[in-house]
């Protein structure tokens, strides 16, 4: 039986399984491997923090990740095609591991997320 999001070792799963789906993504691990050269011992707690943050309240957050994915897009394409996966990817995961509110609010801010980083590298 699934469970809700409810502490920091849910979000740490949440967001391993994710990026391991990322990694190995046609269209996004190319992204992550190549371009970015992602060190992943680094960008993981990060996004522990970053969700932990955003959905338990933690306040354990700091960065710019817009500034990031601004600057990453101009080395890569960084389209709605890209966004559009990495949402899909994320609902799957959250859908595939939790049942709840806060996995129905992490699905909603992700979406969020997408589309405001599309729109601001649009804009950029």
């Amino acid at each position: 039986m699934k469970s809700d999001i409810s502490n920091r070792k849910d979000i740490e799963l949440l967001v391993n399984t994710f990026y391991d789906k990322v990694r190995s993504n046609p269209v996004l691990g190319y992204i992550f491997n190549e371009v970015a050269k992602t060190d992943w011992e680094a960008h993981l707690p990060k996004m522990y923090s970053f969700w932990a943050s955003i959905l338990l309240d933690e306040h354990s957050f700091s960065g710019n990740p817009m500034q990031k994915h601004i600057a990453l897009s101009k080395l890569t394409a960084m389209t709605n095609k890209e966004f559009s996966e990495w949402l899909y990817l994320f609902v799957q995961t959250v859908d595939e591991l939790f049942l709840g509110e806060k996995a129905d609010d992490a699905k909603l801010r992700a979406g969020n997320i997408a589309r405001i980083m599309l729109h601001n590298i649009q804009a950029a």
